[in-house]
């Protein structure tokens, strides 16, 4: 009997299902070993060795695996088809042979593309050794990313307090957020106007845009202000028009081909409103499986993929499905082929698609959750899409004169002739999507018909700043400069936000300080490492790696070379020289103009970079005499300048002002001033809450906080709402529940909070090990003796006695006696220890109290004695 390892239980369950009772299908849980988190576990000096360790979670999983493999030695690695899912397998099969002691097993791999009987059966009887070019692009890969965390991250610590740490591919993204953001902090809006005319012509209405004045085209900017606008519409409304041109022109529009990783999360996005790690779990469900009446089914392909071919067998239905669905005038004679356009793309898996074309969103619907189903309609209709018709389109325009060709208007729109792919599916437009094509439909007209012009209107307009990063114009940035990996990007994007460096506001992402400040700092040290070239030849390199033309260590020997020395550079760095530097480049943005400089509060200070326990913040040169902070930025975050406290209101209660501040870390409520011996009641601005909305009352409502919610009827102690460290929360004998809002926790009453309480999860404490083995009950207490995993190798715990298993001696030939042997060998140790150190201490003491007997004199002596030499 085979045994075969997959990574998750779903996916185990549905090929065993596929292979029958010869086989056993077990799931490693995803990755079983990786690198400690612990300087050290690669070693540069040592050729780069690698220390890995199993996981505490992955030891159960194993065991299970190495049991079956007992009873037969026949090991089939059936993880992921791609450089993950081949690491997993060496991992798995290097942690049975080190730690089980499995050295003579019949290794097979297999991949297969989709999880269906067919597929399954087919790789099976194709079986191949593990690819160990794959595996050691992996493993640099890895090895990379924990040189820069481990090697960069301590410079950020000492150089820039509040920092948390440094990436490889994610400063690279989080440089192109920052300096998005630099754009639109330097954008400087244009004014321009525009001018519309509406007519009628002998066949129905038609609207156009001036496109001629006074005989000269216009462009633009043509028209900067109302006033040139309103001379244009006055010009405009007193001639008569006529048409002067009509001109048709045959456009076709291709369908986009299937799904790669990176489009399915920028279209997830721009259509479903799902974040790249949502869009990757509802398709890693999708591809695992689903149980549909009663037989677990596999619905896409894998979902980790740069390809955007499909099968032979695949593109055959899809057509089948289009010619069904619209007639055999909507699929081309050939069937479509696609090549990706994506930099350093690997095309060694089809591209994401439905594993049964003709398995439509009907006929599975019943079975899926609404995430499940938006997803799945989404690749199907993508797919067959991908190989229908073109369509054809009419593009039409119309030129319009005055009698005397002075002013002209053109009219343009688009009319469909044939929809092809488009009565399936048509995609989404993201922020840098051309608007401007006209869609009205035109009324039939000639060269000559004469045109009445009935409206014109002007309209007032400024040129935009470059929108900020959606997750999808994110996703689709980084594959077009080569940076990352289909299985990174939902990674990268989730660091990023978990590292405090961005905030995700109505979908768009906007740096924090911290992230601006780690951007330039990069810049300004390690210019090299943050280059977007640089980051993607590094990608080429891992590449060539997996094509077997590069040897892996070739490429880390290059980076750290360079890499070091880089680091080395920066250890004589003091943090002012930092702050300085970080000062001048960032002047632009921090201040307005030199003028911007000069401090507010006093009469000559200057403003300046400066460093807090929580980060970077703008403060005065004559601190500690002048006070005067804000948050960076010429205006801070929040758009306001505050020169001192800004008074609003009177709290009717104590009598007290009620100040709205700024401090080193943004704005925040006050309530008094400070006491000798005692500080005002102090509350910052939720974040959630814009401050233009921190009027008087709501201030009164905030600085009130925390609040009695009421008694909770069954234990009778009160609830309480606050805002803490992590936001809102309800808290009730001892335990916290968060709330969603601001909102809520100022309007929440006891009902809602009693029902809070009772739906929120449990808090798990710390996880325990599972013990590798059970060998019973303790003779002396009953206790239970078990084998434990410990850093140093197997042990025998009972109580809170633990003790080492001898070399040699496998936990799972340790019988309960031995054990026993063992422990008490250890508690007698361990009572001798314990003696020895109290008559120690009853020394140390004896010690200390004949020195309190000594003349002071004479132990004054003794410490100038001290002092001197």
């Amino acid at each position: 009997m085979s045994v075969v390892v997959v990574e998750s239980p779903a996916k185990a369950k549905t090929i065993n299902k596929y292979l029958g009772d010869d086989y056993v299908v077990l799931a490693s849980y995803g990755h079983v070993r990786d690198l400690p988190s612990k300087d050290g576990s690669v070693r540069p000096d040592d050729d780069f060795a690698m220390t890995y360790q199993t996981d505490e979670n992955s030891v159960k999983h194993l065991r299970a695996v190495a049991q079956a493999l007992k009873r037969d030695p026949k090991l089939i690695l059936a993880t992921d088809p791609d450089r993950e899912g081949e690491a997993i397998s060496w991992h798995v099969l290097n942690a049975l042979r080190e730690e089980h002691g499995l050295a003579d097993l019949e290794v097979s791999r297999v991949v297969f593309n989709e999880i269906t009987k067919k597929a399954i059966l087919e790789a099976m009887s194709h079986p191949r050794e593990l690819d160990m070019d794959l595996i050691n692009a992996q493993q640099a890969r890895r090895a990379l990313d924990y040189l820069v965390g481990f090697t960069l991250s301590p410079v950020l610590w000492r150089k820039l307090p509040g920092a948390r740490s440094a990436g490889r591919v994610q400063s690279v993204a989080l440089r192109l957020v920052c300096e998005r953001e630099m754009e639109i902090e330097a954008f400087k809006p244009q004014e321009y106007w525009t001018v519309d005319g509406a007519f009628v012509a002998p066949a129905g209405r038609l609207a156009a845009h001036l496109t001629v004045l006074d005989g000269n085209k216009l462009d633009k900017f043509s028209l900067p202000d109302e006033a040139t606008a309103m001379r244009a519409v006055a010009v405009a409304e007193k001639r008569t028009y006529h048409v002067a041109s009509v001109e048709v022109r045959p456009q076709q529009r291709h369908p986009q081909p299937p799904f790669t990783t990176s489009t399915l999360q920028q279209e997830a996005s721009r259509k479903l409103g799902f974040g790249a790690r949502q869009t990757m779990q509802v398709a890693q469900k999708l591809y695992e499986g689903i149980d549909i009446g009663g037989e677990t089914v596999g619905l896409i392909t894998y979902m980790r993929t740069d390809g955007v071919q499909m099968a032979g067998e695949a593109i055959g239905a899809c057509r089948d499905v289009a010619i069904g669905r619209y007639g055999q005038s909507f699929v081309p004679r050939e069937p479509r082929e696609y090549k990706t356009k994506a930099k350093n793309a690997q095309e060694a898996h089809e591209a994401i698609r439905p594993t049964d074309p003709a398995r439509d969103l009907a006929a599975v619907t019943k079975y899926l959750n609404e995430d499940q189903r938006r997803l799945y309609d989404l690749i199907w209709k993508r797919a067959v899409s991908s190989q229908m018709a073109s369509a054809r389109l009419q593009q039409t325009r119309i030129e319009i004169r005055s009698a005397d060709e002075q002013v002209g208007f053109r009219a343009t729109g688009t009319v469909v002739e044939f929809p092809g792919f488009l009565r399936l599916y048509e995609e989404g437009h993201d922020d840098t999507a051309d608007d401007e094509d006209e869609t009205q439909r035109l009324p039939a007209v000639a060269d000559g018909d004469d045109l009445k012009l009935t409206k014109v209107d002007p309209a007032q307009h400024f040129t935009q700043p470059p929108p900020r990063y959606t997750e999808a114009s994110l996703v689709k940035r980084l594959e077009e400069l080569g940076i990352g990996r289909p299985s990174t990007y939902a990674s990268i994007l989730s660091v990023l936000q978990d590292r405090s460096y961005v905030t995700l506001d109505k979908k768009r992402f906007t740096p924090e300080d911290k992230g601006l400040l780690v951007t330039w700092f990069l810049r300004s040290f390690f210019q090299r490492y943050v280059e977007y070239e640089f980051t993607a030849d590094l990608e080429a390199q891992l590449d060539e790696v997996s094509a077997g033309k590069v040897d892996w260590k070739d490429v880390l020997r290059q980076f750290w070379t360079d890499f070091h020395g880089a680091v080395d550079e920066t250890a004589e760095l003091r943090v002012r020289d930092v702050l300085d530097t970080l000062d001048a480049l960032m002047a632009p943005w921090l201040y307005d103009g030199e003028d911007g400089k000069k401090c507010p509060a006093c009469a000559d200070g200057a403003l300046g970079l400066r460093l807090g326990k929580f980060g970077a913040f703008v403060g005065c040169s004559n601190y500690p005499e002048c006070k005067f902070t804000r948050a960076l930025g010429a205006e801070g975050a929040d758009g306001q300048v505050l020169d001192g406290p800004k008074l609003l209101g009177q709290d009717p209660d104590s009598g007290l002002d009620v100040t709205l501040r700024r401090g080193p870390y943004g704005l925040y409520l006050q309530l008094g001033e400070a006491e000798e011996g005692s500080k005002p009641k102090r509350t910052s601005i939720p974040r959630d809450l814009p401050v233009d909305e921190v009027d008087f009352e709501m201030a009164l409502r905030l600085v009130s906080l925390p609040r009695e919610v009421g008694i909770h009827p069954e234990t009778e102690k009160p609830i309480v709402a606050g805002i803490g460290r992590y936001g809102p929360f309800l808290l009730h004998d001892g335990r916290y529940v968060n709330l969603a809002s601001t909102e809520e926790l100022l309007t929440i009453g006891l009902n809602h909070a009693v029902t809070k309480i009772a739906e929120a999860p449990e808090r798990r404490g710390r996880p325990t090990a599972t013990p590798l083995k059970e060998l019973g009950a303790h003779p002396s207490d009953g206790e239970p003796v078990v084998i434990m995993k410990g850093r140093y190798g197997p042990y025998v715990k009972h109580g809170k006695i633990n003790a080492t298993l001898p070399n040699g001696t496998e936990p799972d030939d340790c019988t309960l006696d031995q054990a026993v042997a063992l422990i008490e060998a250890k508690a007698a140790t361990k009572g001798k220890k314990k003696a020895s150190v109290k008559k120690a201490a009853k020394k140390k003491t004896a010690k200390k109290t004949a020195k309190k007997k000594a003349p002071a004199k004479k132990a004054a002596a003794k410490t100038a004695a001290s002092t001197e030499a």
